[in-house]
């Protein structure tokens, strides 16, 4: 009979360190389309004694005498503990609708592609009715696979409830989060009420210089790729430029991203790459890749920044720290601070008038109006996810209210069949929209500390690295308190949505 093994929480987090790493290679190199198939299992099937029910118990047992910040890092080693036993049993199923997505293929105007390179073409058909062909092909191949995306989520609930002992997941995401999934939603709710009409402005504006005059009312979301990548700017937002104006940029705030060998960038575009841009940070503050695929329009420059500065931030990790304050945090809010300060600087006018003339400057409220366009968007996301988690175990999951909020935050029509794959785990856009009121928070506080040009000042940088060596320890609530705001003060933030 095997014996399981039980390592103390030392031995854990080291093992745990090699194993995340085998497991972020294997999921860059699918992302990046360097691999047609996803290995995952293989690599879950090595490290089978470390993810157990008595490792669970033997972590918990070591948290319950700890306190502090000691209290802390067992609390992240064990909350990985628990996804990395569902992990463990649902890895498979997972590789198996990863591959059957991307062996998954559809044909437009007599080509056949890749679904995702049909997810990724929509950014740049220039014809409205074409976008509207391709969106409702990509659409119905990608509701293929609801059921077995509703199957794997049904799985993956039963075991986190399970794991945790909490079977109400919004709970659940409110005790690893530390906060009230219901008092943000309230607060993100008064915050987009006071910007709608500001926001109902530029939507008008820009839907008719985007779109142009065939555009319906109310556009399919077939449509949203190409107005974030400010289609019909082409010549002036061009692909060539990209990266030389984004690292530009950045040295301007005082860092110089290609002498950082850390950051490994893979800005190359190949057929079954991921058309959303991101970082994958193996090993940081050591192995941190910046993953973007670069199709022209101002979002390619708006995806760099994001990233970087997300990269700069695993990057620039103290290396002192415990792996698991370099590497685990509770959520995502805090590391998304700082990938919408660098990204806040394309919505700068003096930005677009630097490097692309006075004229370009005018599309800085292209810049806001996408800003708030995608605000709004993720309070709806957010509202969605909280209705379909609160009759989760009634109803087993359903679209019910996506669309229908969509519409009503965004005036654009989302297909309701798209709530799946249009959900990310771990209410991650509570994430995002904590991030959001908390850049603008750091905006003001850097306008007021450094002055209107803090996008351009190099004690920006300097603030800004004495955060980054904190890794992933401080919270996202932390950092507010830091900058003098209160956690939910939207002020700053509804002061930037109300520009038009």
């Amino acid at each position: 009979m095997a014996i399981t093994t039980v390592r103390t929480p030392a031995e854990f987090e080291a093992e745990l360190q090699r194993y995340l790493y085998e497991r972020s290679e294997e999921g860059r190199a699918v992302r990046v389309g360097e691999k047609e198939t996803s290995e995952q299992a293989a690599i879950v099937e090595r490290y089978t004694d470390l993810f157990t029910r008595r490792q669970l118990d033997a972590l918990r047992e070591a948290e319950d005498a700890a306190d502090g910040d000691e209290a802390e890092r067992l609390y992240r080693l064990r909350k990985t503990c628990e996804a990395g036993i569902a992990s463990a049993e649902l890895v498979e199923r997972d590789d198996e609708l990863e591959n059957a997505i991307l062996a998954a293929r559809v044909t437009f105007k007599g080509e056949e592609m890749p679904l995702r390179t049909a997810q990724a073409k929509l950014a740049v058909l220039p014809a409205y009715a074409d976008r509207e062909e391709l969106g409702r092909i990509h659409n119905d191949e990608s509701a293929t696979f609801n059921e077995q995306r509703l199957e794997l989520l049904r799985a993956w609930e039963q075991l986190d409830a399970e794991l945790s002992g909490q079977p109400d997941p919004i709970a659940r995401n409110e005790e690893e989060k530390g906060i009230s999934l219901r008092e943000l939603e309230q607060v993100l709710i008064v915050a987009a009420d006071e910007s709608a009409d500001a926001f109902g402005v530029l939507r008008e504006r820009w839907f008719d210089r985007l779109l142009g005059p065939e555009r319906e009312e109310r556009p399919t979301s077939a449509h949203t790729a190409y107005m974030r990548r400010l289609s019909p700017f082409d010549d002036v937002y061009t692909k060539d430029r990209a990266v030389d104006v984004c690292l530009e940029t950045i040295a301007g705030i005082g860092f110089d991203l290609e002498a950082t060998p850390n950051i490994r960038l893979d800005l190359d575009d190949r057929p079954q790459k991921s058309p959303r841009a991101c970082v994958i940070a193996s090993d940081p503050p050591q192995v941190v890749h910046l993953i973007t695929r670069a199709q022209g329009g101002l979002h390619d420059y708006q995806a760099l920044m994001h990233e970087a500065g997300h990269a700069l931030h695993y990057a620039g990790v103290d290396p002192r720290l415990p792996y698991t304050f370099r590497r685990l945090s509770r959520d995502h809010a805090l590391t998304e601070i700082y990938s919408y300060i660098f990204e806040a600087i394309t919505n700068e006018p003096g930005w677009h008038a630097h490097h692309f003339g006075d004229d370009a400057a005018a599309n800085a409220e292209a810049g806001r109006f996408l800003e708030s366009l995608l605000f709004r968007r993720y309070v709806a996301k957010l509202r969605f996810e909280l209705q379909f988690w609160t009759r989760f175990h009634d109803d087993g999951g359903t679209p019910d209210g996506y669309g229908d909020l969509q519409t009503e935050y965004t005036g654009i029509r989302y297909d309701p069949r798209n709530f799946l794959s249009d959900m990310d785990s771990g209410f991650y856009s509570a994430d995002y929209l904590r991030a959001w009121i908390r850049s603008a928070q750091l905006r003001r506080y850097l306008t007021n500390e450094i002055g209107e040009d803090w996008w351009r000042d190099t004690r920006t940088g300097d603030l800004l690295r004495d955060l980054f060596a904190e890794g992933t320890k401080p919270s996202s609530e932390e950092i507010a308190a830091r900058l003098g705001f209160q956690p939910y003060d939207t002020a700053p933030l509804v002061s930037e949505l109300q520009l038009v």
